[in-house]
């Protein structure tokens, strides 16, 4: 898959509201949080799930948080970790703006209001996106998932080259880790989202949640993260349901080795010599990586904690099995930017692309860019997991095409990570009421009711809204659009094109 490109800022502004609350306080494994209620949430903000990876635990595995003392603060949002930063202040491209430290391996609880007797809820833990370089987990405000009986857990996790990073120094100090021989290397974002899962099972129930009802879902780098744990065996066990929302599904193949390489290549980029030791490795200051070293960021198989790629562990059937709902969005060729990024896409399509395209090619190379390019990376993947995980647990396949009253005047197609307000069924603070319509609030409660219905029971009944289970002879979607509905072979001449001409470049059967 190539490098994602910036997302869109404004379809990632679930930013927290200010509020009106009371004291709210808990114990959990580490101590005493002291956060706030609304009337809608408790929120704990900024609770430490792992201790600070800084010094000897930079590009190591999460270790577990220290105790404290007394009570902790937990209403103010903690700090993003590292990562690029608009100099104006405003949000970056994953929505991100603010205090930024390598101490950053914190998360946000929003649970429902306490009531005497009630059952323990169920838990969604939401895995921001952002290219597995920018965004955090505060971003987004969870309150209506407790307002609707859900205890919503969104997290930060290590990001761009501090996330995800690989050395041969590195490899050779990896026995002295804990874990020795087999302690995981490279993948660090990764083993932070594992160890964030690890202490929802230890301290979920403290908030009133279900340590055995746990959905884990992300939405573009989170939705690539949620397909990396599916693959994960380590994680098995830590979540019951799935969500992917824009995270494709086919990933080119990798290996600890070439990431190695690239670790050497910036290495030099920074002024170290091929033989780096750890030790100068870890005194480079965190800007100066962020700001020097580039490339793909993301979950790569290392042979210890991600045996093979995602797209090999479904191929295989070695996907940790659990009911998923799984989609993708029709503008999400919003990634490729502005005039001119369809056309640059097209220019490496080989001619036959026309022949499944016809509608698109006769726009012109930037219209038939776009169409592939949203195929390509969101579509076919989406639907061929779907397939692949069909014999298992159930799985539902969506597509998202609604557009919000308040961009029909500029936008055609729902762009990339627009749905997220319809599932959080949350604005943001850069949205105001005003420009919402009845609508767009119709489309939001159908969306959230099916996302918190799935987390409570493994099925999206949500609503009157009928959406059957995928299978390959069927072929049935949900679109959730101006006319929301069941379709069947949606897409499909396209979608089994895309598929023939790139299944054969991801190497599927590698072990």
């Amino acid at each position: 898959m190539k490098p994602w490109i910036s997302l869109m800022a404004a379809a990632c502004g679930l930013f927290a509201t200010t509020v009106l609350a009371a004291p709210a306080t808990l114990r959990v494994e580490s101590g005493t949080l002291a956060g706030e209620a609304t009337d809608r949430a408790r929120i704990f903000r900024n609770i430490p799930y792992a201790a600070p990876p800084v010094g000897p635990l930079r590009w190591a595995p999460p270790q577990a948080p220290q105790a404290w003392t007394g009570s902790r603060p937990a209403v103010a949002a903690g700090p993003s970790c590292p990562q690029p930063m608009r100099e104006d202040g405003a949000p970056n491209a994953g929505g991100a703006n603010g205090p930024m430290s390598e101490d950053c391996l914190q998360l946000n609880v929003f649970a429902p209001l306490a009531k005497p007797g009630a059952k323990p809820a169920p838990v969604m833990v939401w895995i921001h996106g952002g290219s597995h370089r920018t965004g955090a987990g505060w971003v987004y405000d969870g309150q209506n998932f407790a307002r609707d009986g859900v205890v919503l857990v969104a997290i930060n996790y290590r990001l761009g080259p501090l996330g995800y990073f690989a050395h041969p120094a590195l490899t050779r100090a990896a026995p002295s880790m804990k874990g020795g021989a087999k302690a995981a290397l490279g993948s660090y974002g990764l083993m932070d989202q594992v160890a964030a899962l690890q202490w929802v099972q230890r301290n979920i129930a403290a908030f009133g949640g279900d340590p055995n009802n746990v959905t884990v879902f992300g939405e573009s780098a989170g939705g690539m993260s949620t397909l990396a744990l599916l693959a994960t065996p380590q994680a098995k066990g830590l979540f019951h349901k799935a969500i992917v929302q824009s995270g494709g599904g086919w990933f080119e193949p990798d290996s600890l080795k070439a990431r190695e390489q690239a670790g050497v290549a910036a290495a030099e980029k920074l002024g170290l010599s091929a033989k780096a030791t750890v030790a100068q490795l870890r005194a480079v200051p965190a800007e100066t990586l962020i700001e020097t070293v580039d490339g793909e960021f993301g979950p790569f198989p290392d042979g210890r904690l991600l045996p093979r790629t995602a797209s090999q562990a479904f191929a295989a059937g070695a996907e940790i099995d659990v009911p998923m709902i799984i989609g993708w969005n029709n503008g999400e060729d919003s990634l490729l930017g502005g005039p001119g990024g369809g056309a640059r896409f097209a220019a490496a399509l080989p001619p036959m692309a026309q022949a499944f395209y016809e509608e698109a090619a006769a726009e012109g190379d930037e219209a038939l860019g776009r169409a592939v390019f949203t195929d390509r990376v969101f579509g076919a993947p989406a639907r061929w997991i779907a397939g692949q995980a069909a014999d298992g647990a159930p799985v539902f396949l969506y597509h998202f095409s609604y557009v919000g009253d308040r961009y029909r005047q500029v936008l055609d197609r729902a762009h990339h990570a627009a749905e997220i307000q319809y599932v959080f069924e949350y604005w943001g603070r850069r949205t105001p009421d005003s420009v919402v319509s009845d609508e767009d609030r119709a489309m939001a409660r159908l969306m959230h009711g099916c996302w918190v219905a799935f987390a409570r029971s493994g099925a999206p009944a949500c609503e009157d809204q009928a959406w059957p289970a995928y299978d390959a002879a069927s072929d049935q979607l949900l679109e959730f659009g101006a006319e929301t509905g069941v379709r069947q072979g949606f897409a499909k001449r396209q979608l089994d094109a895309v598929e023939l001409f790139a299944l054969p470049t991801l190497a599927l059967r590698a072990q």
